[in-house]
């Protein structure tokens, strides 16, 4: 019994983290192309690793899913954070903007899968909802501040009218369509 407890506190391996890391840059990859090549068997194949080694990881197929788009979230909360820091305030808004582009083009492959993971509990969309908008609230606020962006719109605002331009496509070429309505929206957000 001891010797469990002592191995659950270990920190993983250096090549479990290089895996776990890998296998998601890869499922991103894979998931965001969609179609019949998005199974976990190309998964595991394209990043080097044994189907095993996926399943150590990620047991089921919607749990790799959910692990995909919350590394997706997390990942634009710190490119949010870094914008924030060096980046003009409404330069700054329109490439986290951007960015997220590619966050729905990855949620839209495997738009089936979360569908399952996000029925039976709400918790992936609270978190993505929080992060999200607590990255916005971030640059919004900056761009307030130096006087450059309108006060009078909420993050939970901009955050749904963002999720509006991407779903509001249709299928096929969606993407440059969207870069575009984004830069008018963000346009739209300079204080006059």
């Amino acid at each position: 019994m001891e010797l469990k407890s002592e191995k659950a506190r270990r920190k993983p391996r250096a090549d479990s983290l290089r895996n776990r890391q890998l296998l998601l840059e890869t499922a991103t990859q894979i998931f965001s192309a969609g179609g019949p090549q998005a199974s976990l068997e190309a998964v595991a194949r394209q990043a080097g690793v044994g189907i095993g080694t996926l399943y150590r990881h990620f047991p089921t197929r919607e749990a790799l899913f959910e692990a995909v788009y919350r590394h997706e979230v997390d990942q634009l909360t710190e490119l949010a954070e870094r914008l924030a820091a060096d980046t003009e305030p409404v330069e700054a808004l329109r490439r986290w903007l951007h960015a997220n582009v590619r966050l729905v083009a990855t949620k839209k492959g495997m738009i089936e899968g979360l569908q399952l993971v996000a029925h039976g509990s709400s918790e992936l969309k609270a978190y993505s909802f929080e992060r999200l908008t607590a990255a916005i609230a971030m640059l919004l606020e900056r761009g307030v501040a130096t006087g450059e962006l309108r006060s009078d719109i909420s993050p939970g605002d901009l955050l749904r009218t963002l999720v509006g331009i991407f779903y509001s496509q249709g299928a096929g070429e969606w993407q440059p369509t969207a870069l575009r309505l984004v830069d008018v929206f963000v346009d739209g957000l300079r204080r006059r």
